[in-house]
């Protein structure tokens, strides 16, 4: 189903990041994000919170099919079957963030933000998500934003906040 990005303003963002670093805090978790089409847009939201330093662990911007290879560790050949955007690849991404950083938790995107890029099977808007937790279960999500690619990124980093509040809350 395509949403619109609703109440995203930068108030709204700051808000969620707030809520995902006051219980990261309190159950004395830390969170690393490995972030394709927002760009570090997440690890900017949450590291905007003064104290961040408690419960941020780290940030992987892997836009490129290689840096999510190299850096956190994704099977080239999961790009190669799937797609940069596919469900697949969002969950190593997580995976791979997890391991390599040593969080408790670590929060995945990879999407088509536009205004190009997108296909029939793969429109501007679509975006996958994965939260990975040692000892659980990954979360994963996809979601088709409409609008812009301000507007799609900015409901992406509202996916991922939510994401972690609901983690990390749990």
């Amino acid at each position: 189903m395509a949403q619109g990005a609703g109440d995203l303003s930068d108030s709204a963002l700051r808000s969620l990041a707030e809520r995902a670093g006051a219980l990261l805090l309190q159950g004395r978790r830390r969170v690393a994000t490995a972030e394709s089409c927002t760009g570090g847009w997440v690890a900017k939201c949450l590291t905007d919170i003064a104290g961040s330093s408690q419960w941020f662990e780290r940030g992987y911007v892997t836009y490129s099919n290689l840096a999510k290879e190299q850096s956190i560790g994704v099977a080239p050949s999961v790009i190669e079957t799937f797609g940069a955007v596919s469900r697949p690849t969002v969950e190593q991404m997580a995976a791979g963030a997890l391991h390599e950083s040593g969080a408790d938790l670590a929060v995945a995107i990879t999407g088509i933000a536009g205004p190009d890029g997108g296909s029939a099977d793969k429109p501007v808007g679509l975006v996958w998500f994965a939260l990975a937790q040692r000892a659980a279960a990954p979360v994963v999500q996809q979601q088709l934003f409409t609008g812009d690619r301000e507007a799609i990124r900015r409901a992406a980093v509202a996916t991922a906040l939510r994401l972690v509040i609901a983690a990390a809350g749990a």
